[in-house]
């Protein structure tokens, strides 16, 4: 059994090995990470040797750790690295390149529509109608996206946005509220099968998910790196979010907005920021702790989305693709059955 884990922002762990009467045996760790001294490395093996098939990540770290020698240093992986690509060998995850990868990029649609695409195309990958997809969002109207367990009064200054001509929305994932002005936000959707994270913590998953988008940033010259649970963040601050919905079928949704331009003024006054939220990140205002792609770059909004699927492309081998018809219908079927209804907007009160 084979299994690989790329560290976001670090290096690279494989493991193969072999499971004989419910036990892992004949470990070999191997990557391109550093690790001091030599003979650490076998330490590692003989930690993973004998656990149980079953065991978890965080059972295979402990392990891992308890078994490192005390002067043992690893530079670019963890213990947690080593369980991740164990558990990943265990269950024969699939990779990037295991899948026929599709990039989808159209003209703008309401945002409405595009919550809706989401659900489609994440159901549609979960029933194996259509292989995994990256898909870059294009809009000409701005939007305040809720989170799926947020209230809306509780979150929005609804008189603010409309004064400002924001429409509210709710998407299907968890999370936070997202100010999304036309123009100033670049958002991609991540339609996949379980298979790729599997083996995975939701944590890790988040991570190794980002994982291309980091390194497309990093091509641009900036230090992006990726800090748990879900966001993508800079020396100046954040620059993005993510957020995952997984279907019953097998789909799994990962979708990210990160900020290109930003009014800070503007997010003040549409979004309700609590004190605590605030006070967690050690800020006192939203605003600051946004570091918008636009003032680290320089480049167009459209120059970095072209660096984005170029460095997608090179790893994935992802050709371009579309909207099906018949995912463009059921989707328009899903704006006028559940995501325009106020049902819907207001089901958390």
């Amino acid at each position: 059994m084979h299994g690989e884990y790329k560290v976001p922002g670090g290096k690279l762990v494989v493991v193969d090995l072999d499971t004989r009467d419910g036990v892992i045996v004949d470990v070999r760790v191997a990557g391109d990470f550093f690790l001091e001294p030599d003979d650490a490395l076998a330490d590692i093996n003989a930690a993973v040797e004998g656990l149980p098939a079953t065991a978890d990540a965080a059972t295979i770290a402990a392990a891992v750790r308890a078994g490192l020698r005390p002067e043992a240093t690893l530079l670019g992986f963890s213990p947690e690295a080593v369980a991740t690509a164990v558990r990943r060998a265990v269950t024969d995850a699939a990779d990037w390149r295991d899948f026929d990868w599709e990039i989808i990029h159209e003209p703008s649609v309401e945002p409405r529509l595009h919550l809706a695409l989401d659900e489609v195309l994440t159901e549609s990958v979960g029933a194996g109608r259509r292989g995994p997809t990256l898909r870059i969002w294009e809009w000409d109207e701005s939007a305040v996206v809720i989170g799926s367990f947020q209230s809306v009064r509780n979150e929005v200054d609804l008189e603010q946005a409309r004064a400002h001509g924001f429409d509210v929305v709710r998407r299907i994932s968890g999370g936070g509220a997202m100010l999304m002005e036309r123009g100033s936000v670049i958002t991609y959707s991540l339609y996949v099968p379980a298979e790729l994270v599997q083996g995975m913590t939701f944590a890790d998953s988040y991570a190794y998910l980002d994982d291309w988008v980091l390194q497309a940033l990093t091509s641009l010259g900036i230090a992006a790196e990726y800090k748990p649970l879900n966001d993508i963040t800079s020396p100046g601050g954040k620059i993005g979010g993510a957020a995952q919905k997984r279907l019953g079928n097998g789909g799994v949704l990962h979708h990210v907005t990160m900020s290109y331009d930003m009014d800070g003024e503007l997010m003040a006054s549409v979004l309700r920021i609590g004190r605590e939220k605030l006070s967690d990140k050690g800020t006192t205002s939203a605003a600051k702790r946004v570091d918008p792609l636009r003032k680290q770059t320089g480049l167009s909004r459209a120059e970095i989305i072209e660096r984005m699927l170029d460095t997608f492309r090179g790893l994935t081998g992802a050709r371009e693709g579309a909207v099906t018809a018949e995912e463009r219908a059921a989707a328009e079927g899903l704006v006028d059955s559940k995501f325009s209804t106020e049902a819907w907007l207001n089901r958390v009160p």
